[in-house]
């Protein structure tokens, strides 16, 4: 993409953020003081538009980045566009075209003999299911294997009260609340890290939801530190208190341009 317009989206990101009014905190607002065992939780609600403030206790949409093993990564990871893998059939030694193959932006591959196949959001061993039986349509088949051989990037936007604000990208293994933050070069000396709003844009919807890394850090409450997906926003504020309507909605038009013209 040109450069140009990537300062254009990045600046017109922090324009909306660097002029939009903080309200004040109010008493039970998530601030110094907050005690979960008794002070009730906030239930989920729906803005006027359209957008999910999820309850902390909501686990549907960003859930913790769990901490696992190499193997167990790759028993759960998913293929994603512009992964790199290679196809492996044993007793078919004149496979052409089988290595190094790219998965597209729209989630296919383009294989010889099973044609296009979705394989994005498939664990391997899905794939190797799928590929199974798309191959053995035309030839007789006892195993296979599929290998990754490179992962595609992730993008994240860290917007707010970060060093270095604008997008980071991301390891497929290290797609989490702190590294993102990280990546940014931290939080300025006014950023709230314990109100990290962590965003996803699901079919149109927002899905917003607060992050404490403060307690992640000091706490080990690994609950905060939520795994992240591309295209996800972070949003560092200043004040205690967040106006979804004032200062994060208004990403969602923004973050649409950005997309359409990075994707």
């Amino acid at each position: 993409m040109d450069k140009s317009k990537r300062v254009i989206v990045v600046a017109s990101l922090l324009s909306i953020l660097t002029t939009t009014a903080w309200a004040a905190p109010k008493d039970n607002d998530y601030g110094e003081n907050y005690d979960s065992k008794t002070i009730e939780k906030p239930q989920q609600s729906i803005g006027e538009n359209g957008e999910v403030i999820l309850d902390p206790s909501d686990m549907s949409v960003f859930k913790p980045a769990a901490l696992k093993s190499l193997e167990d990564f790759n028993d759960h990871y998913r293929l994603y566009k512009y992964d790199t893998i290679s196809v492996k059939i044993i007793g078919f030694r004149d496979a052409q075209g089988l290595d190094n193959i790219m998965i597209g932006t729209d989630g296919y591959v383009n294989l010889p003999y099973a044609g296009s196949v979705k394989l994005a959001g498939l664990t391997i061993e899905e794939a190797k299911q799928v590929l199974t039986a798309k191959f053995g349509r035309y030839i007789k088949i006892p195993d296979m294997s599929v290998m990754v051989n490179s992962y595609g990037p992730r993008k994240v936007q860290v917007l707010g009260e970060v060093n270095k604000p604008g997008t980071v990208e991301l390891a497929s293994d290290d797609m989490n609340i702190t590294s993102a933050i990280s990546k940014a070069g931290w939080v300025t000396t006014y950023g709230r890290i314990k109100k990290v709003q962590a965003i996803r844009i699901i079919d149109g919807v927002m899905y917003v939801k607060e992050a404490n890394i403060k307690d992640y850090i000091e706490k080990r409450d690994v609950s905060q530190n939520f795994a992240l997906e591309d295209g996800d926003i972070l949003y560092i504020p200043k004040s205690n208190k967040i106006d979804f309507h004032q200062d994060i909605l208004p990403l969602l038009n923004v973050y649409n341009t950005y997309r359409a013209i990075t994707d």
